[in-house]
């Protein structure tokens, strides 16, 4: 015969098993894969690139002087913000911070380089547009804007 006290602790004792159970599964389940890098990370590092070939031009080139600064200084401009967003997204999980690019080869002929640089830069941002969330289609159409506008007053 089972008393009362028996039949609870039995109750108890399953109950807290049977609650057990998926923690335990959830514990053993193999890791997930990593997420596809971030497409806006291409886009910072295309930006920091930009602005390093823009100084480079604007130090060699003194007739492109302040053209080529302004463009480095708005490349940088969107590459921080660009990394920004990369980095509210997917937090870094180091606290080492992103590496300038190398300089560049300063081109002979600056206003092509820079062109070529701002259209592929531009072309960029505006093909990932329709593939992101609705706020960042703001910060690449921005982005791809602000590419726009310097290559035209380059021209």
């Amino acid at each position: 015969m089972v008393t009362r006290r028996a039949a609870l602790r039995l109750g108890l004792q399953v109950g807290t098993v049977a609650a057990l159970v998926p923690v335990v599964a959830a514990c053993t389940e193999e890791p997930s894969a990593p997420p596809p890098p971030d497409p806006l990370a291409e886009l910072a590092a295309k930006a920091r690139a930009d602005a390093a070939l823009a100084t480079a031009i604007a130090t060699a080139q003194p007739a492109l002087a302040t053209a080529a600064t302004e463009i480095a200084t708005a490349r940088t401009e969107h590459a921080t913000a660009l990394q920004a967003e990369v980095d509210r997204e997917r937090p870094p999980v180091s606290s080492s911070s992103t590496r300038p690019p190398a300089t560049p080869d300063v081109p002979a002929d600056g206003v092509a380089a820079l062109v070529d640089a701002l259209t592929t830069a531009e072309k960029q941002a505006a093909d990932l547009v329709a593939s992101v969330p609705r706020y960042r289609a703001g910060l690449l159409g921005s982005v791809a804007a602000g590419c726009a506008s310097l290559r035209v007053v380059l021209t």
